[in-house]
């Protein structure tokens, strides 16, 4: 089975991006290929050197590395980053920016699509 998991939130302020981050990650551990798009403020969770401590969240920039360590994948959509002031150099290493057409193509090619 193929999974894409979409975030579309601020990753500190609410528990939507633990979530998605949650269930990629458990879906990785069950053998489903899975997808994590970055979207709107979702790609907020890719920035580097994140600095949490004011939320009182856990960091989840360093999960990323996790997912894909899991043979799960990270994309960031490329307008989003845009809109949101960051620059591809901003990132963690080992993401995939991806424009709106490839992210549509990915959500194509999969079975089911959780949106957070």
């Amino acid at each position: 089975m193929r999974l894409a998991v979409i975030l579309t939130k601020a990753p500190y302020g609410d528990t939507q991006a633990a979530e998605a981050v949650r269930h990629a990650i458990g879906a990785t551990g069950e053998e489903i290929e899975v997808k994590l798009l970055l979207v709107d403020d979702g790609v907020y969770l890719a920035k580097k050197g994140q600095d949490e401590a004011a939320s009182g969240y856990t960091n989840l920039g360093e999960t990323l590395k996790d997912i894909i360590d899991l043979g799960g994948e990270v994309f960031v959509e490329k307008a989003s980053l845009k809109d949101s002031g960051l620059e591809t150099e901003d990132i963690i290493e080992g993401l995939s920016i991806v424009n709106g057409y490839e992210l549509s193509q990915i959500l194509l090619d999969v079975d089911k699509t959780m949106i957070f």
